[in-house]
């Protein structure tokens, strides 16, 4: 008796059919979270979720996390452009990636001077709210795909809007509110050009540099992101987020 010719598929078939489902399902259910996400605000990120499992599991005492959700228009435009000055001049102008910074980083490495990422804000944004911490290929794939839906999905506006409310500013503090009434005890809305670039510079690094008291590194660094700050026309910088 001759085999049914679905019994005589090849196993390999199965399985690559198998892939192409879960392929679809995985595309289809990332658009569409991150399409609600442009309209709901999320209550916290994948970094700060995996830091409240980290403190439980380790049986931290006394843990919070220091964070509060504000739209954009409560956090101080200083702020706002203090982050684009120092983490991503171009992140009105570019579609997720900034290739030239790529470039640059990768011509430092090359020559044994990298200590800097090219990680734009949209970049930073997707890892922020999705992602894990530890580096990999595995983790930039995922962060290049939920970049890209960033981009498509989301303006400029709302990007800037979650990455200013999920950066981490310091140990166990997320957010421009919960960062502004950590270190300076007062609202995002009221933060000073100079508190701001003292904010910004402390982003690369949150869990080794300090806002207060400032370092001489951060100090250093506050100076000269306030020099791009103006260098990039101050607030005036910022009216493409706000057009109608």
């Amino acid at each position: 008796m001759k085999r049914s010719k679905s019994k005589r598929r090849p196993w390999y078939r199965r399985v690559l059919r198998g892939l192409l489902v879960l392929a679809v399902a995985w595309l289809l259910s990332t658009t569409a979270l991150v399409g609600l996400l442009r309209f709901v605000d999320p209550p916290m990120s994948a970094f700060m979720a995996q830091r409240m499992v980290e403190a439980r599991l380790r049986g931290e005492t006394g843990f919070q996390l220091h964070q509060q959700w504000q739209p954009l228009a409560s956090i101080s435009p200083h702020l706002q452009l203090a982050v684009i000055a120092a983490e991503d001049q171009k992140f009105l102008v570019h579609n997720g990636f900034d290739l030239d910074a790529l470039r640059q980083v990768a011509r430092e490495h090359l020559a044994g001077e990298g200590r800097r990422g090219g990680s734009t804000i949209s970049q930073q944004t997707a890892k922020n709210l999705f992602l894990w911490p530890r580096s990999s290929w595995w983790r930039k794939g995922f962060e290049t795909w939920f970049t890209g839906l960033l981009e498509l999905l989301w303006p400029k506006e709302r990007i800037l809007e979650v990455y200013l409310n999920f950066a981490q500013f310091g140990r166990d503090i997320y957010g421009a509110e919960g960062a502004a009434r950590a270190w300076f005890g007062k609202s995002a809305a009221g933060l000073s050009a100079e508190e701001a670039a003292r904010l910004a510079s402390v982003l690369p690094a949150p869990n080794r540099y300090r806002v207060q008291p400032p370092s001489a590194h951060v100090s250093e660094r506050a100076r000269w992101v306030q020099q791009q700050m103006r260098s990039l026309g101050g607030a005036a910088h910022l009216a493409p987020l706000h057009e109608d």
